[in-house]
């Protein structure tokens, strides 16, 4: 997709809104990834046109157009206002995201702690963290923040705050779901087809205290045979 160019070869109206990051982008011909086009190189100003879940169409300077994943790409700081004595506005404040990882730590702190004290056990336990995410990172002035809504990490050094990296790729989850616990094996007098209960009896050997042969050694054929049977051939008639 293009767009319209100026006399020197450029979109006349081109204002760059973001920059590649300095590893470059892929890009794709529309919000679909079996559609990969001309990557974008590092740094390169770019204008963000629309976004779409992940997915963000920037136009080029030469106007040419494509999808990227919106969520890499570095937005270009703002001037400050000229009037009305208002300080510049943060692209993202860290807040919201301090407080949902403070809330997801104090849940899984509670949750450990009624599995230590025993109120519950460790099905209950698993039930109770399941879907939860939580990152924060501490270190002076910066700080690092999962935000599990996008699946991205942000970095915040105390002036502004950015995409630091994703979990997935545009338009995919951006985190797997945990498994479920798989589940316990059936009682041993218990049909696993739902049925009657059945009772498993013995094997022969163990019933009469046959040894079994050791791994690798011949069994001995004169001592390796069946228990003997007492048959009873009274006769009825009393012959």
């Amino acid at each position: 997709m293009t767009s319209p160019l100026g006399p020197g070869g450029e979109v006349a109206d081109f204002q760059p809104t973001h920059v590649v990051p300095q590893e470059g982008l892929p890009a794709w011909e529309g919000p679909d990834v079996t559609r990969p086009t001309v990557p974008l190189d590092p740094f390169l100003p770019v204008q963000l046109l629309s976004r779409r879940g992940e997915w963000g169409e920037v136009l080029c300077a030469n106007g040419w157009s494509a999808w990227v994943d919106g969520r890499l790409l570095v937005a270009v700081p703002q001037p400050p206002p000229t009037a009305g004595g208002r300080p510049p506005v943060r692209s993202e404040d860290p807040r919201p995201l301090l407080t949902r990882g403070s809330e997801a730590l104090e849940r899984y702190r509670r949750a450990v702690d009624e599995l230590a004290s025993g109120r519950i056990d460790a099905d209950a336990f698993r039930r109770s963290v399941r879907g939860l995410r939580a990152g924060v990172v501490i270190d002076g002035e910066s700080v690092w923040l999962y935000d599990e809504k996008s699946g991205r990490w942000l970095y915040d050094d105390g002036d502004r705050m950015t995409t630091y990296a994703v979990v997935a790729g545009p338009g995919g989850p951006s985190a797997p779901e945990p498994a479920p616990p798989p589940a316990p094996p059936p009682p041993a007098d218990t049909d696993p087809g739902g049925g009657a209960a059945v009772r498993r009896e013995p094997p022969p050997t163990d019933a009469v205290g046959v040894p079994r042969e050791a791994p690798g050694k011949q069994p001995d054929r004169a001592a390796a045979h069946d228990p003997t049977r007492i048959v009873d051939t009274h006769d009825p008639g009393g012959g």
